[in-house]
């Protein structure tokens, strides 16, 4: 595949004959992924905005002012210090960012970036390598493979540009 995403995304060969999922540990710490589980799960739960954001920081994510997480949102467990959400941002309800893909043959790590004021919706899906520009929306339910200009308004599966949502 080609694209603008995956021009960003840094590719990391597995060996052997299994997929790269099995060799997940040669590419992150198991304790470091346990102690991110953790913490994103404490999130996940927890109503304070406050404790999240700090939480967050403290796994390397770059958390700006006035960020506000939904409830079972859930940041990439694995590589949560590739994810910026600049100030204002929303990230609803069960919403996912993603900064890996784990394939056949190889992983893929990319940074995904939340412009300022933008706002993901319940239940959206953020692939790797994506960037939400500035008062961008993303719908409820939809997947977001390619990068979101700023002030556009994108739905579905997966996201395009559509008319006015609010």
């Amino acid at each position: 595949m080609s694209g603008p995403r995956h021009d960003d995304l840094r590719r990391h060969p597995t060996p052997g004959p299994r997929n790269s999922l099995f060799s997940w540990t040669d590419a992150k710490h198991p304790l470091r992924v346990m102690v991110n589980y953790a913490v994103i799960l404490l999130c996940r739960i927890s109503p304070s905005l406050r404790l999240k954001n700090w939480l967050l920081r403290r796994l390397g994510m770059t958390v700006e002012t006035g960020v506000a997480w939904g409830l079972e949102a859930t940041p990439d467990v694995f590589w949560p210090e590739l994810i910026t959400v600049r100030e204002d941002a929303i990230v609803g309800y069960s919403a996912t960012l993603l900064c890996h893909e784990f394939l056949q043959t190889e992983y893929r790590t990319g940074e995904v970036v939340v412009g300022e004021r933008a706002m993901i919706g319940a239940g959206a899906v953020v692939l790797p390598g994506v960037e939400i520009g500035a008062d961008a929306q993303v719908a409820a339910n939809s997947l977001v493979t390619t990068d979101v200009p700023p002030e556009t308004t994108v739905a579905g599966v997966p996201a395009e540009p559509v008319g006015e949502m609010g």
